[in-house]
């Protein structure tokens, strides 16, 4: 659908916590392969190719998560052999779904007029962490969403319920005569129900008049600012008198750091009345949970579903996940098992939904297996940390070919560099160097220094760090083909 004032933004800053510990802070579930061929990110752009020109498909995300976003953008962009890269709007802090919304409706909105376009955009929202298969009733869906959305309601979509879910929202509607004139099976949102005790989820299901909420929008940018005015006049306000431009897509820390921490479905969808919802007639499923990814997996005959080094004697209706160890399960029932190099998972599958209570604890604890893996992806490659220590800490560092991490310097480490695999160029100080197998180097304190591979095989080094404060956050860049000066 190429209409020059439709545009569709993914929301893809979330952190995933009730899929922990495969998916963490700084590389959640969106951006990884669950089972399928493309991450669940890169299969949200996929399918809004099909409804919106997919030069108006923007992806909103938070800082942390930036490069990630842009190397999967950079993978779809190479697919499509589009010159052009796809946009971004970036999100100083996370903040939810609400502040992340009206970050892109002011981005969009600098667009159009640096288009001089004076038509209100219709502005089409969607998870990046739904999973589904069906684009031609997807696309439908959509098509009648842009119908109401033309008409000034905000649209939402909804999805029959075939159990309950403790972990999703519920939309109750009923028929009415004005919207089904505009599109043929809109219906009226009566409610908005945040995730219900299993309960009152169980009556839902039973209900004809309760659906999933899907988390898709179709709105007008006016629209939605208009009721953002009335009911969250704080994001307004912020909104509204931030600068923003097409060249630098986000607003100052400094103005987004007051921005509530809301979702989108409480800031506005709760208490508005301009609202519609189109019933989504295809294979949706939230990807949210450790019990969302059994059901859409593929089962055995005792009905488990095993992936990686797993041998299991004996269980029934369990997932077992594995990483990297050989995990062995015996006699399991309804259980969830999921290991990765850092952590194990063990729960029952009826309270996966408590997994992101885990994941809070852990942030109370500081204990960083909620943040990160010990693998950690970089726009350059990546690096797995080996082991850890009083005063040092050993990584084994992946760059890619053509790659090179930035020019840059650390305050209170200086490290030790052995070339494992390939080739290194190393930038020290003034000086330059060629590294072969075999051959190491010495970067000192506050010494600048550059890892480059500008050859065709891939670059893997063992990294030994000493100091007194070992920390990723302590570097100081002075260059970066990433854009991260």
């Amino acid at each position: 659908m190429e209409v020059s004032n439709i545009y569709a933004v993914i929301l893809a800053g979330g952190s995933g916590s009730r899929l922990w510990p495969l998916s963490r802070e700084v590389h959640p579930k969106q951006l990884m392969k669950i089972d399928y061929n493309y991450t669940l990110f890169q299969a949200a752009f996929m399918r809004l190719i099909n409804c919106v020109d997919d030069k108006n498909i923007l992806s909103v995300t938070n800082v942390k998560l930036e490069s990630q976003v842009k190397n999967q953008l950079k993978e779809m962009q190479d697919k499509f052999c589009r010159k052009s890269s796809y946009r971004i709007v970036t999100e100083p802090e996370c903040k939810n779904t609400a502040p992340a919304i009206a970050l892109s409706i002011k981005y969009i909105e600098k667009l159009q007029k640096d288009r001089n376009s004076k038509e209100d955009p219709i502005i089409v929202v969607v998870p990046s962490d739904n999973l589904i298969l069906d684009n031609e009733k997807y696309c439908k869906a959509i098509t009648e969403g842009i119908k109401l959305a033309q008409e000034n309601y905000i649209v939402t979509f909804g999805v029959k319920p075939d159990k309950a879910d403790v972990g999703l929202g519920y939309i109750k509607a009923k028929n009415n005569r004005k919207i089904r004139s505009v599109a043929t099976n809109g219906m009226k949102v009566e409610e908005f129900v945040e995730k219900p005790d299993i309960e009152t989820a169980r009556e839902f299901v039973d209900s004809d008049r309760y659906y999933y909420n899907s988390g898709m929008f179709v709105f007008k940018a006016s629209v939605m600012m208009g009721e953002l005015k009335k009911l969250q006049p704080e994001i307004y306000s912020i909104i509204k008198h931030s600068k923003i431009s097409s060249q630098i897509p986000t607003i100052p820390y400094q103005d987004f750091k007051e921005m509530p921490d809301i979702s989108i479905d409480y800031a506005v969808m709760e208490n508005s009345k301009k609202l519609a919802m189109i019933p989504l007639e295809s294979d949706w499923k939230d990807v949210g949970s450790w019990e969302a990814v059994y059901d859409i997996s593929e089962k055995d005959d005792d009905g488990n579903y095993l992936m990686g080094n797993v041998l299991d004697l004996d269980s029934k209706n369990s997932l077992v996940y594995s990483t990297s160890k050989l995990v062995t399960t015996i006699g399991l029932n309804d259980t969830v098992v999921v290991e990765t190099e850092d952590a194990v998972l063990v729960c029952d599958r009826a309270r996966v939904n408590d997994v992101k209570k885990i994941v809070s604890h852990l942030k109370e604890r500081e204990d960083e297996t909620q943040y990160s893996h010990k693998t950690v992806y970089r726009p350059w490659g990546y690096y797995q940390i080996l082991s850890t220590g009083k005063g040092f800490l050993t990584k084994c560092i992946y760059v890619n070919p053509g790659a090179k991490l930035s020019l840059q310097l650390h305050h209170h480490r200086c490290e030790h560099w052995v070339v494992l695999e390939g080739k290194a160029f190393v930038i020290k100080g003034e000086d330059s160097f060629e590294l072969d197998k075999g051959e190491s180097i010495d970067i000192d304190i506050k010494e600048k220094h550059s890892l480059q591979n500008p050859y065709e095989e891939p670059l893997m080094i063992m990294e030994v760090q000493q100091g007194d404060i070992l920390d990723e956050n302590d570097i100081e860049r002075f260059e970066d083909m990433y854009g991260r000066v």
